[in-house]
């Protein structure tokens, strides 16, 4: 074993020891659990466990109407949050390999994460393909309205987002002002702009050369308009008050190019946006953390979280 993966092993047992303060803890996205435009929606929830190993579950949710928010929170918060986006080519929410695998090291650093689920683009809601950016904006919301609750800094709210979960993330990075749903209360007079944001593999562009196929489908359809292809390409919508954003990506991604990627990147610094790209050799697709042991894209979290320790403080 060399020296990187020493390293990575040490850094996963020493987050592993980490107990949480509290058990995770769930709550509802909307006030009335079902969010408002599901009533147009016929889907059902499904809940699946993919993995035959219990120690690795590998849950996948489908039918989403009723989207939650699992909280994982650390035994000496720093004050800093992460609202956490699994991906799941905008079919489904995988849980674990991009949601709660992720809290052991993250909490051992002080962050809070909030793990979210989120309604598809394509299961017939009355937002239609912006049903998932409107759950992720009500999300973050209320975040920051409810961050006395968790001992956060309603400055220190950021998003993190893999694969889908990245397209949803750089949405709403690049959205937040846009009005995609009929506000219902006083959490929705808080701003959802995300302090900063965490794309992990992220789908981006709808560019059919470098799109995923299969989030290209459910977001546009299989006659995409030209309108419709530039508002779900995230890098087109990128202004000089997009949040600082740290990308990373494995080079031999055979479902999602590194070019989405890398034309966000490059978006962002051409509004000079704070941006910070990584790209690994090797890690395939999917990977979070639980299938890159032993490699350098082991490390991502740790350059993340020293990326975001990095971050200037907001002025007050």
């Amino acid at each position: 074993m060399n020296a990187l993966s020493l390293s990575g092993a040490a850094l996963l047992l020493c987050a592993s020891q980490t107990a949480l303060a509290t058990g995770p803890m769930s709550f509802p996205v909307w006030p009335g659990g079902e969010a408002p435009g599901a009533s147009t929606s016929s889907v059902r929830y499904e809940l699946s466990e993919r993995s035959k190993d219990p120690a690795l579950p590998d849950r996948a949710v489908t039918g989403i109407r009723a989207p939650e928010i699992t909280v994982y929170a650390p035994e000496k918060p720093n004050g800093s949050a992460l609202l956490v986006i699994p991906g799941g080519s905008y079919k489904r929410v995988v849980l674990d390999k991009e949601g709660s695998d992720l809290a052991p090291l993250f909490n051992a650093r002080g962050y809070t994460l909030f793990v979210m689920t989120y309604r598809m683009p394509g299961d017939g809601h009355a937002e239609g393909a912006d049903a998932p950016l409107a759950d992720a904006q009500r999300a973050l919301r209320t975040l920051r309205a409810r961050a006395g609750e968790w001992n956060l800094d309603a400055g220190k709210i950021g998003v993190m987002g893999f694969s889908a979960g990245g397209h949803l993330a750089a949405s709403l990075e690049t959205r937040y002002q846009e009005g995609v749903y009929r506000p219902t209360d006083a959490i929705d007079r808080q701003s959802a702009r995300p302090d900063f944001v965490l794309l992990g593999y992220p789908v981006i562009s709808m560019d059919q050369a470098i799109a995923h196929p299969g989030s290209r489908k459910e977001l546009t359809g299989d006659k995409p308009t030209d309108a419709q292809l530039n508002r779900y390409s995230p890098e087109l919508h990128v202004t000089a008050d997009t949040p600082p954003t740290f990308l990373m990506h494995a080079v031999d991604d055979p479902s999602v190019p590194m070019d989405n990627s890398l034309v966000m990147f490059n978006a962002l610094r051409a509004k000079k946006v704070p941006a910070e790209l990584h790209l690994f050799a090797e890690g395939k697709h999917g990977f979070g953390i639980r299938n890159v042991q032993g490699m350098p894209a082991a490390l991502w979290p740790q350059m993340a979280m020293n990326w975001i320790a990095a971050l200037p403080e907001k002025k007050p």
